[in-house]
């Protein structure tokens, strides 16, 4: 048996199915999962730190995401996938730490008030204990498994300083030395904008999902926003302000610069160049959606996975908790 590098916990929040800008995040979970011991959650107490307020959806959310891991190829013999609210003991692991966790440091996070002021605007206030603790459970969710690693895009590293300084406070205070100190592990995530131009979301209905059809995919390409200032297709273009040459950038990245020269020249229309994303799309998500066909119609296997990932979660968590009950006197 190959001997791991180490262990991993990363997850997402069930907001609803997961689109193609999600797509090279569980690729990379998924080759992860070979060398390292993984543990992926679908964090159900995360999402009520903005949406507390409707929670009719969680269920139906949480079905759909874990469809996604396993469609994103996540294998539940390689690795744990389990429901967040299904582990009790990151709700006592955070309690624990926050009982010494100062509020500045949570205040100083970076998203913090930038999320606020988003909110804000769109009319809803998340002023609340939960979000502003929201990185205190994250930093629990990790250490729980005493996780030393967190798969991450290259801007979000400075998102576990914040659990490693509570990790060397926690040491320092009790004199112990029960968690590894997470780091990123670090991949090019690429980041994909809507086909608006917008960042890519479900609320701005700008969003390619994991699951979409090929007419859904034919359909949202032909909505793409390209070159304004082209009129006609012998006029000549600019790739570089055309959503549709993003894509081909990332997913038709051997053709990219002769479609890109051919547009500058005005020898490649943009229904042409339109076309050939949303084949190249299409082959992309194929299997991706005959997956979750396939796991959709296995109820059985969808529950057993997530008894048996709640079952081995629950086994590491509780041996953390006895090492951190142990050092607190408690």
């Amino acid at each position: 048996m190959t001997q791991k590098k180490g262990v991993i916990l990363s997850g997402m929040r069930p907001t609803g199915r997961l689109h193609i800008g999600h797509l090279s995040v569980l690729e990379n979970w998924a080759r992860l999962q070979e060398d390292y011991e993984s543990f992926h959650m679908i964090a159900d107490w995360h999402a009520l730190t903005s949406d507390f307020d409707d929670t009719s959806r969680i269920d139906e959310y949480r079905r759909e995401l874990i469809l996604d891991y396993l469609a994103g190829g996540l294998d539940p013999d390689k690795t744990v996938i389990f429901i967040q609210s299904h582990v009790k003991a990151h709700a006592e692991l955070t309690l624990l730490l926050g009982m010494s966790t100062p509020i500045p440091w949570l205040e100083r996070v970076p998203t913090y008030k930038d999320q606020i002021q988003q909110f804000n605007a769109m009319g809803k206030d998340i002023n609340t204990y939960g979000f502003l603790g929201y990185p205190l459970l994250m930093a629990a969710d990790i250490i729980i498994y005493r996780a030393g690693f967190v798969p991450v895009g290259e801007d979000q590293g400075v998102h576990l300083e914040f659990a490693r300084e509570l990790v060397r406070r926690f040491h320092y205070m009790y004199n112990t030395n029960i968690f590894p100190e997470p780091m990123p592990v670090y991949s090019k995530i690429p980041m994909l904008p809507g086909i608006d131009g917008r960042k890519m979301s479900k609320s701005y209905r700008n969003d390619i999902s994991l699951s979409a059809s090929t007419k859904e995919i034919n359909e949202k390409v032909h909505e793409m926003v390209t070159d304004p200032a082209r009129i006609r297709k012998t006029d000549p273009g600019h790739p570089e302000v055309c959503i549709v040459n993003t894509y081909h950038k990332i997913y038709n990245e051997d053709a990219e610069p002769e479609i890109s020269e051919a547009c500058r020249g005005g020898r490649i229309g943009c229904v042409e160049c339109k076309k050939r994303l949303a084949a190249i799309l299409d082959n992309t998500l194929a299997p991706v959606r005959e997956r979750r066909d396939r796991y959709a119609g296995n109820v059985e296997l969808m529950t057993e996975t997530l008894r048996l990932g709640a079952e081995k979660a629950n086994a590491r968590a509780e041996e953390t908790m006895e090492l951190v009950r142990g050092a607190m006197r408690i």
